[in-house]
């Protein structure tokens, strides 16, 4: 699926009035979402701080030339902003706003959405953030210039402004994802999910690495003093452990390999919960015809049953829907756009028998909703929970919604629509 995930270059999302998101039809029962926003009427431009911040906005943004003619749209939706700001907080009460926390808004530079999505979704998941916070502290002396510094000053920079709501544009980050790597060194929608692995893995590999250069500097007489490299705080955060168990119906002898994941991606099937999609993830599979299993105790090849089971829970559990899916007759890839319910608490019952604390709960905190019909099109927002209550992320819109209108995020119980808002990829958080 990756790299199929892309629109063409003039269906770009950025803050003008063709923008995917204003063609959605948004039925969610939040608290006038967008509504209020388009309704409000611009502040005046006649501040200082607005017009320098305008302008500084507009400098720094990636669009080709050619669109800079949709500069009234795009000076007017920076104004909305301001009256969105105004708005939330208004929404959630000045004595109710929770003390040292930011609700910041992301500026699009040309169909980012799958970034901002996703990188809203990894700031309220609590134990990364803190752990991009530690980094950048630690790294104050850091001169090289990395996918993980601009993510450190990224969140950094949201988390120490002195306004609890408004927009941020994280345009050094955009500009080193797109030097780094050529999928997203363009103006196409990419996949959320496929940014989301990126991201983690390169992160982790950052992290490694330094770990490793300092170790290689540890040494006396050329001996290594430090054990090998341990795993990072990504791995600390994000990893699990699935165990593939095999037996063989022929001598009994069951094999296991265990496997690491970051993320967990599973079928979806249409109304169904994401508790029944965890079930067919580890469904028992029989290998026979040609798909016999090679049995080393028998010496040859025999039927078999093979499992996936969770071994090791993560401390945070990021499962992915995979709900696009390649139809050959059509040649392309479709959305599944099926109904499939994430409940506000989630235990696993698919766990190996030597699992550590099987029957560990877990919070959803995030969702990333991709909206349209299907992946060539579309847009991403994520909806996230703080201290108790939820808001929906769109660029450079923030919202506070209702958790009942979290079902509005399920998806379709039918076929016959195709445009659905539907939950993506989900991040669950353990009590402990």
């Amino acid at each position: 699926m990756t790299g199929q995930v892309s629109t063409e270059g003039n269906e770009r999302h950025c803050l003008y009035e063709s923008d995917t998101r204003l063609q959605l039809s948004h039925n969610v029962k939040t608290s006038g979402l967008f509504s209020h926003i388009r309704n409000s009427p611009p502040p005046p431009p006649t501040t200082t701080a607005t017009t320098s911040t305008i302008s500084s906005l507009t400098a720094t943004t990636f669009f080709p030339t050619s669109l800079h003619v949709m500069s009234v749209p795009f000076l007017s939706c920076l104004w909305n902003t301001g009256a969105n700001a105004s708005q939330l907080e208004k929404e959630i009460g000045s004595d109710q706003f929770p003390v040292n926390e930011h609700y910041f808004g992301l500026v699009n530079f040309g169909n980012t959405c799958y970034c901002n999505s996703v990188l809203q979704a990894l700031y309220f998941c609590r134990p990364f953030r803190e752990k991009v916070l530690q980094y950048k502290l630690q790294q104050k002396n850091q001169k090289k210039e990395t996918l993980l510094t601009c993510l450190a000053d990224l969140f950094y920079n949201i988390a120490t402004q002195k306004k609890k709501v408004g927009t941020i544009a994280p345009k050094k980050f955009i500009t080193r994802l797109r030097k780094e790597n050529e999928l997203f060194d363009n103006y196409m929608q990419q996949d959320a999910h496929e940014f989301l692995n990126y991201l983690l893995n390169t992160v982790a590999d950052l992290l490694q690495a330094e770990k490793q250069g300092n170790r290689s500097k540890s040494t006396v007489g050329g001996v290594d003093i430090h054990p090998k490299v341990a795993s990072t705080w990504v791995h600390d955060i994000f990893q699990g452990t699935l165990t593939n168990e095999t037996r063989c119906l022929n001598c009994e002898t069951v094999s296991s390999k265990d496997e690491d994941f970051l993320d967990l991606s599973v079928d979806v099937e249409q109304n169904t919960s994401i508790t029944h999609c965890l079930r067919g993830f580890s469904n028992t599979e029989t290998l026979c015809a040609e798909h016999k299993y090679y049995c080393e105790v028998c010496c040859s090849k025999q039927e078999a049953q093979k499992r996936m089971r969770v071994k090791k829970l993560p401390q945070i559990l990021a499962l992915h829907l995979k709900r696009f899916k390649y139809m050959e007759q059509l040649n392309r890839y479709t959305k599944l756009s099926y109904r499939v319910v994430f409940p506000l608490e989630l235990r696993l019952f698919n766990t190996s028998d030597d699992a550590y604390n099987p029957y560990r709960l877990y919070d959803l905190v995030a969702v990333v909703i991709h909206c349209g019909s299907g992946p060539n099109r579309g847009h991403y927002i994520s909806i996230v929970k703080s201290h108790g209550f939820w808001l929906l992320f769109d660029d450079d819109i923030v919202d506070k919604i209702d958790a009942s209108a979290i079902e509005d995020f399920y998806g379709l119980p039918s076929d016959l629509q195709k445009n659905s808002e539907s939950g993506y990829i989900l991040f669950y958080q353990s009590w402990e």
